[in-house]
C-alpha cells in the first residue's frame, strides 16, 4: 500500500471521530448550551443530513479540481467548522456547523475513494478500500472513546478542539504523500461524461444493497447501549467495553473483506450478510442472556463490516468511468442506511415491541439486502456469459476469414 493510503485512512478516523463522539457527550453540550438532550440529538442528524447532501454535491463541483486541492480545501472547512463551533455558545450556530462539517466530510470521503483507487493496482482495491474505511473503524474503537473522555474531563469544547487539531496533522500528511495538479497523460474529466456513465441500472441497484446492508446493521447498532442495559441487564458502566468489543470485531471484519473482496466481491457480500441477518435473529432471541448478547455483539461487528469493502469496490467496477460520482452515490447511499435503520428499529420500539426487536428489524432488512446482492450476482453472471459468447463468435469469425 502506498503511505498515501493510510494517511487518507487517519485523515478518516480524524473527522470520523467528530461524526460518532458526540454520541457520548450529550449530557455536557446540553447543560453548558443550556437546551434539552434531544435537541443536542438532533445535532448528530444534522451531521448525517451534511453527508447525505454533500457527497453528490461536492463530487461535482470539484470534479475538474485536483484531488489534492479539493481534499486539502474541504479539510481547511471541517478544521472552521469546529473551531467555530468549539468557541460558539449558539445553539443555532452549532447546528450549523456540523451541517458544514459534515457536507465537506462527505467530500472528502468521495475523493478520497477516488484517490485511493487511482493509487493501487486493480486487484488491490479492495484493499486500500479497507484501509481507508478502516479509519472510521477505529475511531468507533477510539475515537468515540477518546472523544467522551475528553469532553467528560475537559469540556466537550475541547472534544472539538482535538478534532480540528488532528485534522490540521494528516492534513499536513497529505501535503505530503499526495502530489499537487494533475498528471500530463491524465485528461480532464467532465461531468457530462461521468453523469451519463452513472445511468447505469445495476449501479443503483448495488447502491441499493449498500444501503440496506448499512440500515440491517444500524437498525441494532443504533439502539444497541439501551438493550445492553434494557433487556441484557448489563451495568451502565460495561456498556463502553462491549461498544469496544463490537467494535474490534468491525476492525477484524473490515480487514478480512479487504483480503477477500477483489477476488470474490459476491461470496464475500453473501457471507457477510447472511452472518449478519444470523446474528441479528440470534441476538433478538438471546439477548437477556449477557455472555450470549456480547459475544453476538461481537460477531455483529465483524458480519457487518466484512462487506464495506465489497460494496464500495463493486460501485467502482460499474462506473469506470466515474470514479468520483461512483463513490459520492455509495456515501450517500450508506448514509441513506446509517438514517433508516435506526428510524425503523425507532417506529417499533414505538409501538411496544421492545429493544430486542430492533434485531428482528435487522434481520429482515438483511433479506431485503440479501435479495439484491442474489440480482446483482445473477446479472453479473449474466454478463460474463454474454462476453465469453462474443469472444467466441469473434475468433470463429477470425479463423473462418483467415481459411
Amino acid at each position: 500500500m502506498p503511505l498515501a493510503v493510510y494517511i487518507l485512512g487517519l485523515s478518516i478516523f480524524a473527522q470520523g471521530t467528530s461524526e460518532l463522539m458526540l454520541a457520548g457527550l450529550l449530557p455536557e453540550m446540553a447543560a453548558d448550551l443550556q437546551v434539552s438532550v434531544p435537541e443536542v440529538g438532533l445535532l448528530i442528524s444534522a451531521f448525517a443530513i451534511g453527508m447525505l447532501v454533500g457527497a453528490p454535491v461536492l463530487a461535482v463541483v470539484t470534479l475538474r479540481w485536483p484531488r489534492r486541492t479539493a481534499l486539502l480545501t474541504f479539510m481547511a472547512v471541517f478544521v472552521l467548522s469546529h473551531v467555530v463551533g468549539a468557541l460558539t455558545s449558539s445553539y443555532g450556530m452549532l447546528f450549523a456547523t456540523r451541517v458544514a462539517g459534515a457536507f465537506v466530510y462527505a467530500g472528502f470521503w468521495a475523493v478520497a475513494a477516488g484517490t485511493v483507487i487511482g493509487l493501487v493496482p486493480v486487484a488491490s482495491r479492495g484493499r486500500a478500500m479497507s484501509v481507508l474505511a478502516g479509519g472510521l473503524t477505529v475511531a468507533t474503537v477510539i475515537g468515540l472513546s477518546a472523544g467522551t473522555v475528553i469532553g467528560q474531563h475537559l469540556g466537550w469544547r475541547a472534544a472539538f478542539w482535538t478534532v480540528a487539531g488532528m485534522t490540521v496533522l494528516t492534513a499536513i500528511g497529505l501535503v505530503a504523500t499526495i502530489p499537487g495538479g494533475r498528471p500530463a497523460t491524465e485528461a480532464l474529466p467532465r461531468v457530462s461524461a461521468e453523469l451519463r456513465s452513472m445511468i447505469n441500472p445495476r449501479l443503483w441497484l448495488a447502491y441499493g444493497t449498500t444501503a440496506l446492508t448499512t440500515g440491517a446493521l444500524l437498525a441494532t447498532f443504533g439502539y444497541l447501549s439501551v438493550l445492553l442495559v434494557d433487556t441484557t441487564g448489563l451495568d451502565s458502566a460495561w456498556v463502553p467495553a462491549v461498544l469496544a468489543l463490537y467494535g474490534a470485531g468491525s476492525l477484524i471484519g473490515i480487514t478480512i473483506g479487504g483480503r477477500t473482496a477483489d477476488a470474490r466481491p459476491f461470496p464475500t457480500l453473501y457471507a457477510g450478510v447472511a452472518g449478519l441477518v444470523v446474528t441479528s435473529v440470534a441476538l433478538s432471541m438471546g439477548a437477556s442472556v449477557p455472555a450470549v448478547a456480547i459475544a453476538l455483539v461481537f460477531l455483529l461487528g465483524a458480519f457487518g463490516f466484512v462487506t464495506n469493502p465489497a460494496l464500495n469496490t463493486r460501485a467502482f467496477a460499474l462506473a469506470k468511468d466515474a470514479p468520483t460520482l461512483a463513490a459520492a452515490g455509495n456515501v450517500s447511499a450508506f448514509n441513506v442506511g446509517i438514517t433508516a435503520g435506526p428510524w425503523l428499529g425507532g417506529l417499533a420500539i414505538d409501538a411496544g415491541l421492545g429493544y430486542p426487536s430492533v434485531a428482528w428489524i435487522g434481520a429482515a432488512i438483511g433479506v431485503v439486502s440479501l435479495a439484491t446482492v442474489a440480482l446483482g450476482a445473477g446479472l453479473h453472471r449474466r454478463d460474463l456469459a454474454a462476453r465469453e459468447d462474443a469472444q467466441e463468435t469473434a475468433g470463429g469469425g477470425e479463423i473462418r476469414s483467415a481459411v
